[in-house]
């Protein structure tokens, strides 16, 4: 696990070099969730609207929705695919992301149209730490984690 100021880069996922990350499944679905220096900036989230089960979204099109009292945005899908599985349990509490954003605050899973070049447009290991901690220094993050 990598950390700069404060915030935990794994590099063994993918990511957008923004906010989300990406973890591919030994069934061939993506989990996706948000970064924690993006939960940083966000603050407490507390509202979280998740599209339903066997929704089609297209790459860059949201598969879910998340707010706090500073900041509302769209949690963009890496791929095409079809939505198979969502955090339920982030509907009720959506302030898990701020506690566990790697663990059990992801957001949803999705099973590409294309699995070969489903992470095509996302970037992994040693690339993506160097870009986001840029991406940490140019917004000035310093993580924290909420308590549950």
């Amino acid at each position: 696990m990598n950390e700069f100021h404060g915030c935990e880069i794994p590099a063994n996922l993918f990511y957008d070099l923004d906010y989300v990350w990406v973890r591919p499944e030994q069934d061939g679905t993506l989990t996706i969730g948000v970064t924690d220096p993006a939960q940083a900036i966000a603050g407490r989230l507390q509202y979280a609207r998740i599209k339903k089960l066997d929704v089609h979204v297209d790459t860059g099109r949201h598969v879910a929705t998340l707010e706090s009292s500073k900041w509302v945005g769209g949690v963009p899908s890496p791929c095409a695919g079809v939505i198979v599985a969502r955090n339920e349990a982030l509907l009720a509490k959506p302030h898990l992301i701020n506690v566990d954003p790697y663990g059990d605050a992801w957001i949803a899973r999705i099973k590409p149209d294309d699995e070969q070049h489903a992470l095509d447009h996302v970037t992994t290991g040693a690339e993506a730490v160097v870009a986001l901690e840029a991406w940490i220094q140019r917004y000035d993050v310093q993580c924290m984690r909420c308590s549950d």
